[in-house]
């Protein structure tokens, strides 16, 4: 069987020009009402769930979410909403 040729490489060259980085402005931590309103929320949704479980078919308004006979219990959805949305706001805080 013959042999293959043997292809030589160029060499690497570095640029000779560099690019100057832009300048990124570092963000600082996250105020502390952001932190405060991320913790009730998911606080204040927990809290929903419990009060829902415990005492939901004697509070008016939890009542009245609750679906009557339509088999959907919107007290979940809100619970669990609020307790989403400050999930998402752990994604920013710094």
């Amino acid at each position: 069987m013959p042999k293959s040729k043997v292809r030589k490489k160029t060499a690497y060259t570095a640029p000779t020009q560099k690019a100057t980085p832009a300048q990124v402005k570092a963000a600082g931590p996250s105020h502390p009402a952001y932190v405060a309103v991320m913790l009730g929320l998911m606080l204040l949704g927990l809290i929903w769930l419990v009060v829902n479980y415990l005492a939901g078919d004697q509070i008016g308004f939890m009542v009245a979410l609750s679906g009557n006979g339509t088999g959907f219990n919107y007290n979940f959805v809100v619970g669990f909403v609020l307790i989403i949305i400050g999930l998402l706001m752990t994604m920013r805080w710094r």
